[in-house]
């Protein structure tokens, strides 16, 4: 940025403040179950989120004539209107270079493999489509003086399809939409957790009938943990990814997705072994990824033992000052780490350093108020002996400044604004930081329309599966974006939620809740904090981005007793307002078993180092080394070629755990449309398949 940002722009670019909701529909209706008077609500389609995925199904939904209505454990407190990094990105087409070149971001997007490949082009050919619609309500996305969207590179992307409203981007773009949401008069049911779905019938024909909830608007004497029944044709599952499941986190606190809920509604989850870790500020603060210009700076990053002495531990990876710093700007647009990366003093070895500090119980921090130390015995940092590509990018953003700080206000002052909001004033103070869990890149199982392996059940955004080994950064916003506009077509096209729902669901319902109180048990060893703690420790030292064949197995095994117990004696809690909260620690103990059986299985048929793991082995082929040495501790498994034809599937049954694959489905290129020949077929709403389910 070559010009002085003023303050108020820069207030409104940071301060994205979210429309208020209108009074909630009241129930005219209720059973009683158990005792219990329970509410009952009904919907043609009942969402579950209100995430920038969410609420683009319930938009594109109503202007489609569907009885739709949002469910939400807490409207606007979800990753999409509370993460982000410096630039968040929103990936689209590259019209403003060399025109929609859709196969070739296809090729992009599903570049990792276990992908399958007519979804990454689902996703390319809708992003033109997404991004101009948000445009239309008001995303403020860049622009040049003569319209084109101004992009930039970032993660897995050479070409630079990349474009930002900056920090707050998916904010931005939850504003807009919830905006539009509530002028179209979406009804809205906030502080609701859903907490088991309903269905009928058996085999193929099982088809959604509601989803159990409880809502602190229904608590009463009568009904004191405050169950709710939503009756619907249709269900999307939008409501985000397991956030929870890790210590490490930069996940907002209180995500829990909806991997457990589908598990235990018997649906298809996939690619579970595939996850992002990357460096971000710790959730017990203010959680944010520093991808972008926070490391594009080139700050000072150094660890503090115990005993307050300071360690300059990049110093002792890399060979030189030169190298070490132009690697530290490489996971601006190399942000999530990648075990390939940790080879030839890559940007991944900056991952692995920080990691190796925090393991020997040292905090890390960057320094922007001090460029990096020189490796010892080499010459001191200079913006003149940097790599070549490093330095183009810094000329053509005019960041010659002398201190990281004046590089970064210079290259993206929102970035300092961002953390000044927190409280933390990186211009004056060093900022703490951590290699975290921050995105699950698996999910449930969908289909090109979304549809899960339930029927009348869909999922978006982060709680489908529809991403491979690696995407490119944004490109789950776009993914998200897509998949909730093409929900909301098939649901259309479907005609079963045009109307509310008047399915009688007391049956399915009485059952459900049954075995949900039957869960809360005052007298079980097991509260929300042990478990919580039990799930967490275990999945970051064993599950996070380095992983060894024996802990994944060990970890494996101690979650089966986890839940095993959890089965027979059930979860203890206090107050009635906590035992939704004790339920979905429920389900978090089910999705860390669900991510651990998928890991061990895919390391014991021979998977190896892919995407955001290392898999660990003293006989792998793959050595990091360091500025002292070979790494051997980190000696790692190659990936096989092979594993990236296929996707691993989980179910879960009556006798456990099932892990199966499937081959990627496959997208023929060279296949054209021709518009006399295709139209009938849109015509008539063939192309919906609205009785088959892929």
């Amino acid at each position: 940025m070559t010009a002085e940002i003023p303050q108020e722009i820069l207030d409104a670019l940071t301060d994205v403040d979210m429309p208020r909701l209108g009074p909630e529909l009241t129930s005219n209706e209720n059973i009683e179950l158990g005792g219990t008077v329970v509410p009952v609500y009904r919907a043609g389609c009942v969402i579950v989120g209100s995430g920038a995925a969410g609420l683009r199904a319930a938009v594109e939904m109503k202007r489609r004539s569907v009885a739709v209505a949002i469910i939400s454990q807490s409207a606007w407190g979800g990753t999409s209107a509370c993460s982000g990094s410096d630039k968040q990105t929103l990936h689209t087409a590259n019209t403003a270079d060399q025109g929609d070149n859709f196969k070739a971001m296809a090729r992009t997007i599903r570049a990792g493999g276990a992908m399958d490949e007519d979804i990454a082009y689902i996703e390319a050919v809708g992003s033109s489509r997404m991004m101009a619609s948000l445009q239309y309500l008001g995303l403020p996305l860049p622009q040049d003086g003569l319209g084109g969207t101004l992009r930039y590179q970032t993660d897995h992307d050479e070409v630079g399809r990349a474009t930002s409203c900056g920090p707050r981007t998916s904010r931005l773009m939850v504003q807009v939409l919830a905006r539009e949401a509530i002028l179209l008069g979406i009804p809205f049911f906030n502080q609701t957790t859903a907490l088991r779905i309903l269905w009928a019938g058996e085999g193929e024909h099982r088809h959604v009938t509601g989803v159990v909830t409880m809502r602190a608007h229904d608590r009463s004497a009568q009904n004191p943990l405050g169950l709710a029944l939503f009756a619907c044709s249709a269900l999307v599952l939008a409501a985000g990814g397991p956030g929870e499941l890790y210590r490490d986190s930069v996940y907002p606190n209180g995500c829990f997705g909806s991997l457990g809920l589908a598990l235990e509604a018997g649906i298809d989850l996939v690619n579970l072994t595939e996850s992002q870790f990357g460096i971000g500020t710790r959730r017990e603060g203010f959680p944010w990824n520093l991808s972008g210009t926070y490391v594009q700076a080139m700050p000072h990053i150094y660890s503090v033992d115990a005993g307050g002495n300071e360690h300059h531990f990049l110093g002792e990876i890399y060979r030189t000052t030169q190298e070490m710093a132009s690697n530290v700007f490489r996971k601006g647009y190399q942000w999530p780490f990648h075990a390939t990366r940790m080879l030839d003093f890559g940007s991944s070895l900056v991952d692995l350093a920080i990691y190796r500090e925090s393991a020997r119980g040292r905090r890390v921090f960057m320094d922007f108020l001090r460029n990096p130390l020189p490796v010892p015995g080499d010459q001191p940092f200079s913006l003149d002996r940097l790599d070549d590509d490093v330095r183009k990018y810094l000329g053509s953003a005019g960041a010659n400044q002398m201190l990281p700080i004046d590089r970064l206000k210079h290259m993206n002052p929102l970035s300092i604004e961002l953390y000044h909001r927190y409280k933390i004033d990186i211009a004056r103070e060093p900022l703490e930081f951590a290699v975290n869990n921050q995105h699950m890149n698996g999910g449930i199982l969908v289909d090109r329309w979304g549809r899960s392996t339930l029927k009348g059940c869909y999922a978006v955004g982060e709680a489908a599966g529809t991403h491979g080994v690696t995407r490119p950064g944004g490109a789950a916003l776009n993914a998200g974006q897509v998949f909730g506009t093409r929900v909301a077509e098939h649901v259309a096209a479907s005609g079963f939620a045009s109307i509310v729902s008047s399915q009688d669901i007391s049956l399915m319902a009485n059952l459900a809740i049954s075995e949900l109180v039957a869960t809360l048990n005052p007298e079980s060893p097991h509260t929300i904090k042990s478990i919580r703690a039990d799930v967490q420790a275990r999945m970051s030292d064993n599950a996070g981005l380095i992983c060894s064949p024996e802990n994944v197995s060990k970890a494996l095994a101690e979650a089966r007793k986890l839940n095993a117990e959890l089965r027979q004696s059930g979860i203890s809690y206090g107050r009635d307002a906590e035992a939704g909260r004790a339920l979905q620690w429920r389900h978090m103990a089910l999705a860390s078993e669900a991510v651990l059986s998928a890991l061990d299985f895919y390391i014991r048929q021979g998977g190896g180092s892919r995407g955001a793991r290392a898999i660990c082995d003293p006989l792998g082929e793959s050595l990091p080394q360091s500025a002292s040495g070979p790494l051997e501790d980190f000696r790692f498994r190659k990936e096989r070629p092979q594993d990236r034809s296929e996707q691993i599937v989980v179910r879960l049954d009556r006798d456990g755990f099932q892990i199966t694959t499937r081959p990627n489905r496959t997208f023929d290129e060279s296949s054209k449309s021709f518009f006399e020949r295709d139209w009938p077929a849109w015509l008539t709403g063939h192309i919906f398949d609205v009785d088959k389910v892929d």
